[in-house]
């Protein structure tokens, strides 16, 4: 009966989520419903799933408006249909031209028109729908037009008040006062949900119409099985041929890996495979390996993470460098016979080398059946406010105290309220589509068998429907992802090939984890540029943990989590792990599951067992509370659920209400946090990689993280670091610099990507002309091979690019002025002459200028954002460094010091009361790292300025041997003026 139902992935228009949506029309007496989201079909399928699960008979389509014109509705009359759908979607989307008013000549879809449309020009499969309020219209119309008349009762709302949220919906659309948005913009306020009864008595004069629209219901059945994976099946031309590959390439792994004469690897193996074939996933498998090879012979550098590390045929493949047998991570884990969703492998690359990786599959594998995976924004937090403060024309400063202090302003102000009412209904609405990190499809049909398909900007097919629909309807994605700190690692094994002749096999991590030298800079927490252990919290957690092994960097990498911290069993591990002599087990449970890490839950693997072994859940059960944990299911209510199974179970099994309630304060804690194992584990492979070419190769290595962005630390703390290994690190020249950050014995050169303000296509001009016609002598020189502007010319000196001359800034801005201001002049008189400035040079006298050393550091300031030829503290006013070095810290502990530090970093944090909170980093005066607390009172009070130096007053505390001055004052410092600016 309804043949036009909108959701809310009707975007920014439709307000009925799709539970919601199939319950209210089962109350409301129907039978069947079409899904007809505008320009898409997004929710198509997760509709069908929620019908099929009621027994309703759901079918879908798509409206289609050009703007805020409706032109026609499709419906699908079968599966056949839903593809035909697809397919036109997709055509108009990727070409972004507008959609005719005629619909093609589908052959297994039904056109719906308005009712505006004459007889004669329908199809055998084209109609026209009417509403109730267009039936006054009919009497001028003749017995034939009948026949081809429908009912047309829109769904956008389920009750009349949802008008207004429409509204405000469409307003933010349109980027519109809500007082002025447009009829044209806005649904008929009477597209309201009503009973089945009150639809037919409002047709009841006209029964041909409604005898047409139930015989065009009747003849449409959409079937969809949710059940098998619908990912490609062969990666040859059979599954035996998949399986005997396959295994061919296991087996050759492993005798890389592990040598000829390993059973126990050979046996796993052969458990593994044997399970990859019943589950039919050796495709899967033989995909992944496929685009692993290609970027191994590409010289790409990866990392394989996720549960897939679980796998030993996923080591021997390549696919990941973490060994399972070593951190006895279990396979099931990853793929079993009772795991309902299928498992994926998450692959990262150099954000350099990614797209060349997507370049590669799109077209390796049918590109019809190929496609990026779409995602849903969703309407969050502050932009909610903010948006519907707009269309109510709300000045900022309202918008940001409702922001601020919502209870306080919605006391006394009727809008306020009506938009915090609707922050809360829409908190969960989808916004826009957009496009997943990475995840990558690979199907056996085409993918309009499922949806339509988005371009985005990146050019790549893009689904319209989520990673979670993905996964419900038996998609299973790979994940290709781009990192930095990947980059980084790839890019200094070039590096240092080219400035030392040194060939290295960056993924020999046995030989890695057993280097002496680079278990002395883990255990020193000197990992500053290292993947994932560079922040100060997981410094200081190397520190507390005397961490020098690979397994113990395991258990690092997953308790600096906030899952672990918030629970408070961080501390907790970092005590036993010092005194494990020590550890008392909550239960003896706990002891035979949690030995490895004294009974502390740091790793999904050990919420697993708990559930498991002490609550009685079955395999199932925990393996949604592990979902649940890593954020990969949608809603809280499965979590009810499991937490109520949780505590009944262990209560038939007799344990301790106290220990259960513990037990479950851990866990809930890890909810949306946690890591696997094997998570863990690949992070501290890739760790252990920049920690071996930081230990042996420090300053191949900084240069490789200065030309991948950096870290988390800003880029002068990196030049820094490369200063304290030994390099000579020189400023962006433009005889010596390439357009990054380049090295030639211990000299670094930092590039001329850094000069900020100085054109690209200067920095290209001058890199073309060097590399044809060689180095520059002098200013006139450059400007005349490469018609670089005064402006840029300015911004070359004053960065010290043009200290190749031999003359100090000041003299080269006054040859520079000289020199344009005569080829102004002289600019169409002079050909085939000496070059102008040597001419001027004779003609002129070069006035003495005072230099100052300080004009550099102001000049570096501006135009590379630090200092490389003067340090910050040489600026000072005070020639104070401080009561106490930083790494004679904990002989002070205790006691109130001061200490002048360069700001490095600050995380601001809440307290349990809600209060603001923070964590600083800053660097001595030598060049030592000290950390900082700073507790409510004391941030109001003292609050940071930015970057800058600061004198600190606070006492030192310690913990597990690792200091922090707990700040009690705090003052920004201030530095000498630019002596060019001073009286």
């Amino acid at each position: 009966m309804l043949l036009n139902v909108h959701s809310n992935y009707s975007l920014q228009y439709g307000t009925i989520g799709i539970a919601e949506l199939v319950n209210h029309l089962i109350v409301n007496g129907y039978e069947s419903a079409v899904l007809t989201d505008i320009n898409n079909t997004s929710a198509a399928l997760d509709f069908i799933r929620e019908c099929q699960a009621k027994s309703f008979h759901g079918m879908v389509g798509a409206e289609f408006r050009n703007e805020d014109d409706l032109l026609f509705i499709a419906i699908a009359k079968n599966n056949a249909g839903f593809k035909e759908i697809n397919e036109y979607l997709t055509k108009y989307n990727v070409s972004k031209e507008s959609f005719p008013p005629k619909a093609p000549e589908w052959k297994d879809v039904f056109v719906v028109y308005p009712f505006r449309a004459e007889s004669k020009d329908l199809r055998e499969n084209e109609y026209i729908g009417i509403r109730p309020r267009e039936l006054n219209k009919l009497y001028s119309r003749s017995k034939a037009f009948i026949d081809r008349l429908v009912i047309l009762s829109p769904v956008t709302f389920l009750k009349s008040e949802d008008f207004e949220l429409h509204c405000q919906l469409s307003a933010i659309k349109h980027n519109a006062l809500l007082s002025q948005l447009k009829d044209t913009q806005k649904a008929r306020p009477d597209e309201v949900l009503q009973p089945i009864d009150n639809i037919i008595t409002q047709y009841k004069a006209y029964p041909k119409i409604i005898i047409n629209t139930f015989g065009l219901l009747e003849r449409c059945r959409f079937d969809f099985d949710f059940e098998n994976c619908k990912n490609k099946r062969t990666f040859t031309q059979s599954r035996y041929t998949d399986r005997l590959l396959l295994e061919k390439y296991a087996v050759e792994g492993c005798y890389q890996r592990y040598g000829k004469g390993n059973k126990l690897a050979m046996e796993r193996i052969r458990k593994e495979l044997d399970v990859i074939d019943k589950l039919g996933f050796s495709s899967y498998f033989l995909i992944t390996h496929d685009v692993v090879s290609y970027s191994l012979r590409r010289g790409f550098y990866h990392v394989g993470r996720g549960s897939g590390a679980n796998s030993i045929v996923a080591y021997c493949l390549r696919i990941t460098d973490v060994c399972p047998i070593e951190l006895d991570l279990y396979f099931e884990r990853f793929l079993n016979p009772k795991r309902k969703a299928p498992p994926d492998f998450d692959l990262d690359f150099s954000w350099r080398d990614r797209d060349e990786i997507f370049d590669y599959i799109f077209k390796r594998y049918d590109p019809a059946n190929t496609a990026l995976i779409g995602a849903m924004t969703t309407f969050q937090d502050r932009s909610i406010i903010r948006e519907l403060g707009k269309i109510y024309g709300l000045p900022k400063r309202e918008i940001d105290l409702m922001i601020e202090a919502p209870a306080t302003i919605a006391s006394d102000n009727a809008i306020a309220r009506k938009i915090l009412g609707t922050f809360e209904r829409i908190s969960d609405f989808p916004h826009n589509r957009t496009i997943h990190a990475g995840g990558i499809l690979i199907s056996e049909l085409p993918l309009a068998e499922y949806c339509a398909m988005d371009l985005p900007p990146k050019g790549l097919l893009t689904t319209q429907f989520d990673m979670y629909t993905a996964e419900a309807i038996g998609f299973e994605k790979l994940d290709v992802l781009s990192q930095r700190g990947i980059g980084h690692i790839g890019e200094a094994v070039e590096i240092i090939k080219q400035n030392t002749g040194r060939v290295l096999d960056i993924h020999n991590i046995q030989a890695i984890k057993k280097d002496e030298k680079v278990a002395e800079q883990l255990k020193s927490g000197d990992s500053i540029g290292c993947f994932y252990i560079e922040s100060p919290a997981m410094r200081g957690i190397l520190k507390k943990l005397h961490c020098s092994d690979y397994l113990t960097l395991v258990a690092a990498s997953s308790i600096i989590r906030p899952g672990v911290g918030s629970s408070g069993m961080m501390d907790e591990y970092i005590r036993r792990f010092h005194k494990p002599e020590d550890v008392k087990y909550l239960h003896p449970i706990l002891k035979e599951q949690l030995s490895e890490t004294y009974g502390v839950m740091i790793y999904q693997e050990d919420v697993l067992k708990v559930a498991h072994h002490y609550a009685g859940l079955d395999l199932a059960e925990a393996d949604v509370l592990r979902r649940l944990m890593s954020g990969k299911n949608r809603g809280a209510h499965h979590l009810k659920d499991i937490q109520d199974k949780f505590f009944s179970k262990s209560k038939e099994l007799g344990r301790s209400e106290d220990i259960t309630n513990e037990l479950w304060r851990q866990i809930s804690s890890f909810a949306g946090y946690s890591f696997s194992k094997a998570h863990s584990a690949s992070y501290a492979v890739e760790s252990y990689q920049s920690l071996y070419l930081k230990a042996w190769f420090p300053n191949e290595f900084m240069v490789a993280v200065l030309n991948n962005e950096g870290g988390f630390y800003s880029r002068w703390l990196y030049v820094a670091e490369a200063r304290k290994s030994g390099a000579r690190v020189q400023l962006p020249c433009v005889n010596n610099s390439q357009l990054l950050t380049s090295i030639r014995g211990a000299d670094i050169f930092l590039g001329l990507n850094m000069v900020q303000k100085l054109e690209s296509r200067v920095i290209e001009a001058i890199l073309a002309d060097r590399q044809e016609r060689g180095l520059y002598e002098t200013l006139d020189e450059l400007v005349e091979r490469t018609g670089v502007s005064l402006e840029q010319v300015v911004i070359l000196i004053r960065s010290g690019a043009l200290r190749y001359t031999g003359k100090n800034k000041k003299t080269l801005m006054w040859l520079a002025n000289v020199l344009f201001e005569k080829r102004n002049r002289l600019k169409n008189k002079i050909q085939n002459e000496r070059p102008l400035l040597r001419q001027a040079s004779m003609e002129i006298t070069i006035p003495a200028f005072p230099v100052f050393d300080e004009e550099d550091f102001f000049d570096e300031m501006e135009f590379l954002h630090f200092s490389v030829s003067l340090s910050p503290f040489h600026m000072l006013k005070t020639s104070f460094r401080g009561d106490v070095e930083a790494r004679d810290l904990l002989r002070y502990v205790g006691q109130t010091v001061k200490l002048v530090g360069l700001y490095v970093t600050m995380k601001p944090t809440r307290t349990k009361k809600n209060e603001t909170m923070a964590f600083g980093t800053f660097l001595d005066a030598n060049g030592s790292f000290f950390d900082t607390v700073h507790f409510p009172n004391c941030l109001k009070q003292y609050p940071f300025e930015k970057s800058g130096l600061y004198l600190i007053l606070g006492k030192v505390t310690e913990s597990f041997g690792f200091p922090t001055i707990t700040v009690e004052k705090m003052a920004k410092l201030p530095i000498r003026p630019d002596p060019r600016f001073s009286d």
